[in-house]
């Protein structure tokens, strides 16, 4: 059976909505835009991801095989099935699926974090690095933390592709902001909030973050400034097929004006 959900009444309205990349018998790939939940939760029920999905197809029985989190974009895997959900969901349960995502940050030298270790793994270069922490989500509390103890949380840093910046100039060369950079990050973990955590903690907080170095109270209907992160792409073996699978977000990242 699948999941029932509360209804919410009065619930305001998210004026974003999802390209599908792809679907098959099995699995249906959505490219998920900023501010728009995954699932329901909260306010939201039928501004979510999974919502409108089962809506648009007629097919109740649609579940997540992952999530992301309301303020990132790109990439996510619902199943058609129950009979697939188990096989898809424990891709990203076991960390047999290859993920890259973009974001855009500030272009300064990091700074030492409290916890955990930083690896430059092409020295004397910083990047690219490897970062290791222990990181901790408490129910009910909005931001996670990183606190001394066994590590559970790994990320790969490295330049973005663009090098200095990713956002270009009118003559479509240059950067328009010297002080902001284009940085890809491999999760080699699924923490909560990882990618923030562990930029935040290098003193590279990602742009329009509303949690990371502090909290910020916007209102529910403020889409000007959104989290500058996106899952830009996704890989795995399909448990079914054997084929390799990739997936690209076409979502952009782009600096509030």
């Amino acid at each position: 059976m699948p999941q029932r959900h509360r209804w919410v009444t009065d619930e305001p309205d998210i004026p974003f909505d999802f390209d599908v990349l792809y679907e098959d018998e099995h699995i249906i790939v959505i490219d998920k835009p900023h501010f728009l939940p995954t699932t329901p939760r909260g306010m939201w029920y039928r501004s979510t991801a999974l919502i409108r999905l089962r809506e648009r197809l007629g097919e109740p029985q649609i579940t997540p095989a992952h999530r992301l989190d309301r303020d990132t974009a790109g990439v996510v895997v619902f199943v058609r099935e129950l009979s697939a959900r188990g096989a898809y969901q424990m891709l990203f349960q076991e960390h047999r699926t290859t993920k890259t995502y973009e974001c855009l940050a500030p272009a300064r030298p990091i700074v030492r974090p409290r916890y955990g270790t930083v690896e430059r793994l092409e020295p004397p270069r910083v990047f690219p690095l490897r970062r290791r922490s222990r990181i901790v989500k408490d129910r009910g509390i909005l931001q996670a933390y990183e606190e001394p103890g066994r590590v559970n949380a790994e990320t790969t840093i490295e330049l973005g592709a663009s090098g200095e910046c990713g956002i270009r100039n009118d003559e479509g060369t240059g950067c328009r902001h010297r002080s902001i950079r284009a940085y890809a990050l491999h999760p080699r973990t699924g923490k909560t909030h990882q990618l923030r955590v562990h930029m935040n903690s290098l003193g590279l907080p990602i742009l329009g973050d509303p949690m990371y170095p502090r909290v910020i109270d916007r209102a529910y209907d403020d889409f000007s400034n959104p989290l500058q992160l996106v899952a830009r792409t996704l890989e795995f073996t399909d448990p079914y097929t054997g084929e390799p699978r990739r997936f690209d977000s076409r979502m952009p990242l782009a600096l509030a004006e």
